[in-house]
């Protein structure tokens, strides 16, 4: 009996955390071709297969989840933007990789920030992600020095970052390899390195 009552706490718990993750799975969906404003529960629902009201009882409200719906994005962009420390190449790809299947989205978040406070939020928490994220990567080709170091990852900011691939890839028409090329081009130059 203790054995079926734990498989079947375990089972539900699994359930209940499955249709979380397709809800906020659906949230960040939403918000990479609709004005997050524009999002109601009801979409959201609708896009996870849930009720109005399961949205409700997981998150309380909307705001509830869209708090919830930021913390899922970071972690799911942590992980698509995952690279080895000092692989350049690798970081460059990754960062590639990401804009290729977000770039759009974070464009459209981006022209938001201005009218939204809590979208403005989120941009902010987006740079600073990034910011860490170039510094991690790039450790080991950084100059010492905090001054020195901070200026050359600003420039590797800017050198990876989201305007930088739409101007290659969607202004300029690169293909994706060429807009990884072109982006490795300036990082190496950066790094005072050769391409490999």
């Amino acid at each position: 009996m203790k054995k079926s009552r734990t498989y079947t706490m375990t089972s539900r718990a699994e359930a209940a955390e499955r249709t979380r993750l397709r809800i906020l799975d659906a949230a960040v969906e939403l918000s990479s071709t609709t004005l997050v404003s524009e999002i109601s529960l009801e979409a959201v629902a609708s896009a996870a297969g849930v009720s109005v009201q399961t949205v409700l009882r997981r998150f309380g409200n909307r705001a509830g989840l869209l708090a919830a719906g930021r913390e899922h994005a970071r972690t799911v962009i942590a992980d698509e933007r995952r690279a080895p420390v000092g692989d350049v190449t690798a970081a460059v790809r990754a960062v590639v990789d990401h804009y290729e299947h977000r770039g759009d989205a974070v464009i459209l978040m981006l022209a938001q920030e201005r009218a939204d406070e809590q979208i403005r939020e989120v941009t902010d928490d987006g740079r600073r992600f990034h910011a860490r994220w170039v510094e991690e990567v790039f450790a080991p080709y950084l100059p010492a020095g905090r001054a020195a170091c901070d200026e050359r990852v600003a420039l590797l900011v800017v050198a990876t970052d989201i305007y930088t691939w739409k101007l290659l890839r969607r202004d300029q028409g690169l293909s994706r390899d060429e807009t990884v090329a072109s982006i490795l081009k300036i990082v190496e130059a950066l790094l005072e390195r050769r391409t490999a």
